[in-house]
C-alpha cells in the first residue's frame, strides 16, 4: 500500500512538532518545513526514535514567503501525493509604531508570516493533493477571534475568510479545509518568549479549565481533523482553547 505522506509547515518546534510526531504515530510520511535547518534535523532524528520509524519525518529548509523557496517542498515530494497539509509557520513580529513607513513594514511582516506563507504552500502543493480525501488544516490563534495581537490578529483572521473559500473550491473534490485555533499553549517558543508568570496566570484564569494548553492538545485536534473520522467536516473553525472564547 501507498504510504501515507503530511506536510506541516513550522514542523521544527512547539506544536508544529507535535503534530508531526502524532501524525508520524498515525504511520504518515512527513516532511515538516522551517527556515532553521538545525532545529528541523533534530525534530525529524527525534521524532523517528520515539515512533521507532527511521526517516520518517523528512526536513525541508525553506523560508516560506519567498516563492522560490516554497519550491523545495515541491521538490522534496519527489512525485508523491499530498495526504495532509497542515499549515502552522506563522509568528507575532514586532514593530508597528513611528513612521507610516515602519507601520506599513510591521503590518506586511505579519501578514507575510502568518498568512502568506499558509496561501504560497497551499497553493504550490493543490496540483499534488489526494484526491478524493486530501485534507487542508490550516493553525490559526484565538487572537483571531478576540482580538488583542494587533496586525498578528488580523493576519491570522484572514485564515479563516480564505479557508472558507478553498472550502468551496476543494469540496467537489472532497478535500477538507478546516482551521484550528488554540488559546495560550504553553511549552512553545511563541509563550515563552513573551510570557511572565503574571501572564501566565492570567491566561489560565480566563479558561474553564483552569490549566494552560499543550502542543499535544492542539495535535490531537489535528489529528482528529486529518483522520477518516472527520471526513464529512470541512469549512469549520475548531477552537481548542479550555473554553476561552466559546464557538461561534
Amino acid at each position: 500500500m501507498r504510504r501515507r505522506v503530511a506536510v506541516v509547515s513550522g514542523g521544527g518546534t512547539g506544536i508544529g512538532a507535535a503534530i508531526a510526531g502524532a501524525l508520524v504515530g498515525d504511520g504518515y510520511d512527513v516532511l515538516i518545513v522551517g527556515r532553521r535547518s538545525e532545529v528541523l534535523e533534530a525534530t525529524a532524528q527525534r521524532s523517528g526514535v520515539e515512533w521507532g520509524r527511521s526517516g520518517a519525518v523528512r526536513p525541508v529548509t525553506a523560508d516560506l514567503t519567498d516563492p522560490e523557496q516554497v519550491g523545495r517542498v515541491v521538490d522534496a515530494l519527489a512525485g508523491r501525493k499530498v495526504d495532509v497539509l497542515v499549515n502552522n509557520a506563522g509568528g507575532r513580529r514586532g514593530g508597528g509604531t513611528g513612521t507610516l513607513a515602519d507601520v506599513a513594514a510591521y503590518w506586511r511582516a505579519n501578514l507575510d508570516a502568518n498568512l502568506l506563507t499558509a496561501v504560497l504552500l497551499t497553493e504550490a502543493l493543490l496540483p499534488h493533493l489526494c484526491r478524493p480525501g486530501g485534507r487542508v488544516i490550516l493553525v490559526s490563534s484565538v487572537a483571531a477571534q478576540r482580538g488583542g495581537g494587533g496586525a498578528y490578529s488580523a493576519a491570522k483572521a484572514a485564515l479563516h475568510g480564505w479557508a472558507y473559500d478553498l472550502a468551496v473550491e476543494l469540496g467537489p473534490d472532497e478535500v477538507t479545509v478546516n482551521v484550528v485555533s488554540p488559546g495560550y499553549v504553553a511549552d512553545t517558543e511563541f509563550s515563552g518568549e513573551r510570557t511572565t508568570p503574571e501572564e501566565r496566570a492570567r491566561q489560565v484564569a480566563g479558561t474553564l479549565l483552569g490549566r494552560v494548553g499543550t502542543p499535544e492538545d492542539v495535535a490531537a485536534a489535528v489529528r482528529y481533523l486529518a483522520s477518516p473520522a472527520a471526513a464529512y467536516v470541512t469549512g469549520q473553525v475548531l477552537g481548542v482553547n479550555g473554553g476561552s472564547v466559546f464557538g461561534r
